[in-house]
């Protein structure tokens, strides 16, 4: 009897347990259901309203780079980068030339940003974890996918960086090339020296005077370089890929509107390409598309622009003053450039062969 009397006790004792979790599971749910609609907080950007202030945006780049940010003969800014800067200013200010470029070496870019020298970095800069973790700054996106290699005399007869056993090996110092190729040894347990230098143009010099017997570097500086010694064709860039390095533009942190006018404007370029719509077409895409998204795009539809404090015609205006993605690619590292580099994985996803480029929906 005693036995049956405490199993009862304990049945109810459970039973009421499991109704008063069961209370406080819908009391819960009861205050979701009732919390009062909290508003978005106000879009706004303080990099924006200074940019718009001075009439100018100042776009951090490489202090020379060929394809991506160097000065003509007359003294003008030319480049992938340089371009990206234009159209982002076309965007912001709808003017192209509002633009202060400011050269800038690998060890001043980061403090340049922090201490609000520049509103945007366009240095051929790596997306990584620490960067953003340590170094106080934001990537808006990936505008170009790019991978470390090596390059060396093609009198060594070389098929592989695997054949570098104690070689040495130019790089620049402070910077993920020299981090990546100290790995990449390291892993495969190949014995080399390094020749750290203090930027890329002066490992350039080092690996031309025969300092050092291959010169690592991201693939489309090694191109850049190669057009630069006095016989390109004695050089070739091995086929090894020892890195993943996703090329983007910086920004500071703290300022999460302004780092969305960036990513945008960029992905604005991108997806123009997608859908066709090119310097020579996009005045007349403008007036005559059906199409949704193109009209999106330009403005014909919808309040996008104004949403991130910019006028309806932002993303037309960088078009018409640069291009779309691809059209920038051509002239600056493309057919239509001296690097002549294939797209690769900067071909637009739904191209044959695939890439990596893939515009976000305007909508």
């Amino acid at each position: 009897m005693k036995v049956r009397t405490a199993a009862l006790a304990l049945v109810l004792t459970l039973a009421v347990a499991a109704c008063g979790r069961g209370g406080r599971e819908d009391d819960a749910a009861d205050d979701v259901a009732t919390a009062p609609p909290t508003e978005a907080p106000a879009f706004s950007s303080p990099t924006l309203q200074a940019v718009k202030r001075r009439g100018r945006l100042n776009c951090g780049v490489h202090e020379g780079l060929v394809g991506f940010a160097y000065t003509d003969n007359r003294g003008q800014w030319r480049g992938f980068d340089a371009d990206f800067c234009r159209a982002l200013a076309a965007a912001v200010l709808g003017n192209a030339d509002a633009v202060r470029f400011v050269p800038l070496t690998t060890s001043q870019r980061f403090n340049a940003l922090r201490a609000g020298r520049v509103d945007v970095l366009w240095r051929e800069t790596s997306w990584t974890l620490s960067r953003e973790a340590e170094e106080g700054i934001r990537f808006a996106g990936i505008n170009y996918y790019d991978g470390q290699g090596f390059l060396v005399r093609r009198s060594l007869n070389l098929s592989s960086a695997a054949e570098l056993n104690g070689a040495r090996i130019c790089v620049q110092r402070a910077s993920t090339t020299e981090l990546n190729v100290a790995d990449w040894f390291r892993a495969r347990g190949i014995a080399y020296t390094p020749v750290v230098t203090d930027n890329q143009e002066a490992a350039r010099e080092a690996y031309g005077r025969e300092d050092c017997d291959a010169f690592s570097a991201d693939i489309s500086a090694l191109a850049a370089a190669r057009t630069l010694l006095p016989n390109p064709e004695q050089h070739a860039i091995l086929p090894d890929v020892i890195s993943k390095e996703p090329l983007g533009p910086a920004v500071k942190r703290g300022d999460e509107a302004w780092t969305s006018i960036v990513r945008w404007t960029l992905n604005g370029l991108i997806l123009a390409e997608e859908l066709g719509v090119t310097r020579q077409t996009v005045g007349t895409l403008a007036g005559e598309s059906r199409d949704p998204s193109i009209r999106r795009l330009l403005g014909v539809e919808g309040d996008f622009g104004p949403m991130l404090g910019l006028s309806k015609t932002w993303l037309r205006d960088a078009i018409e003053a640069q291009g779309n993605y691809g059209e920038i690619f051509a002239r600056n590292l493309g057919p239509d450039s001296s690097l002549d580099l294939e797209r690769g994985l900067n071909a637009q996803w739904n191209q044959r062969p695939a890439g990596l480029i893939y515009g976000l929906p305007i909508r």
